[in-house]
């Protein structure tokens, strides 16, 4: 039996299943988010690329421009280019999937809150859950069981496997 992660874009040509739980779940609330969604944040899975299985499709990687000028490129539906996961970076081992693109995104709740000094005043941060102003220490917040599994996958990427 699956995890139940599934996803896809709006027209359904783009399927996926996540066949891991994501390692941490952030709630994005800087303004590139706020722009590249049309919304008040991005909620993103993070989660090792080859965890990611393409039911059907091929995404298309469509680059854009960040504030810090790093790159992103954003994984989207040739077709109705729904926004279906982020490569913050250029880390081919690591993927930031839109939990608003799974079939059920209630299975998925955000671990902390990033980049709260541009939330939008009418946003209220739920209680217990960490929030920060800018980025946080990932070793601080992330258990160690998913802290492990990055190092893997980043160590995994640098061999070339």
């Amino acid at each position: 039996m699956g995890l139940g992660l599934t996803g896809g874009c709006a027209c359904g040509d783009m399927r996926y299943e996540l066949t891991a739980p994501p390692m941490f779940v952030h709630c994005c609330h800087c303004l590139d988010c706020q722009r590249q969604t049309g919304s008040a944040f991005a909620v993103n899975a993070l989660i090792e690329t080859d965890r990611i299985r393409v039911l059907s499709g091929e995404p298309e990687p469509v680059g854009v421009p960040t504030d810090s000028g790093r790159p992103h490129d954003i994984y989207r539906c040739p077709r109705c280019r729904t926004a279906l996961w982020s490569d913050y970076g250029r880390r081919p081992y690591l993927r930031f999937v839109r939990a608003g693109t799974l079939d059920r995104p209630a299975l998925v709740q955000p671990d902390v809150h990033i980049y709260t000094r541009s939330k939008l005043p009418w946003v209220a941060l739920p209680p217990g859950v960490p929030a920060f102003t800018g980025y946080y220490e990932p070793k601080a917040l992330w258990p160690p069981e998913a802290q492990a599994r990055r190092q893997a996958a980043s160590a995994a990427s640098r061999a070339g496997r």
